[in-house]
This record gives C-alpha cells, sequence and structure tokens, in this order.
C-alpha cells in the first residue's frame, strides 16, 4: 500500500486537488464521491487532515468509513 505523507495528505484537500481524502487511523480514505465532502470540507472537519482525533467528537461512529476506498497508509510523523 502506498504511503503518504501529512504535506502530500493536505493536497488531497478538494481545493488544490480534485482528490478529497482523509486520514483515520493510518488508513487514508478517498471521500471525493460524498456529497457531505464537496468543497473539502464536512461540518467542521476539513480534508487533507488525519481525522483519528476529531472523530470522537462526531455523531457517527468510524464505520462510517467502510463506504470509501482506502487509496494508502498515512506516514507516522517519526517517519515523514
Amino acid at each position: 500500500m502506498k504511503e503518504y505523507t501529512r504535506a502530500q495528505l493536505a493536497l488531497r484537500n478538494g481545493q488544490d486537488r480534485e482528490e478529497i481524502w482523509c486520514a483515520y487511523k493510518g488508513k487514508i480514505y478517498d471521500v471525493s464521491s460524498s456529497r457531505l465532502w464537496r468543497n473539502g470540507h464536512h461540518y467542521e472537519h476539513w480534508a487533507g487532515q488525519d481525522l483519528t482525533k476529531e472523530l470522537g467528537a462526531a455523531p457517527h461512529t468510524e464505520k462510517v468509513f467502510a463506504r470509501f476506498s482506502v487509496v494508502g497508509r498515512l506516514k507516522p510523523v517519526s517517519e515523514s
């Protein structure tokens, strides 16, 4: 599985490129097909970021990511 740095993930924010990606628990998901992520944001969350810590405040569980494709793995900070 391809690895991406946080800087590479940040470019997939729906603004700089067409891809809209989010990371969760080390996996990067392509959420481009979701109408809820139009323009790269979903409520107070922004694409191109690791949303692992933010999901605790969401009204849904991590199962929401099951509908999206995994496009890669987020490199740990120590490896970036």
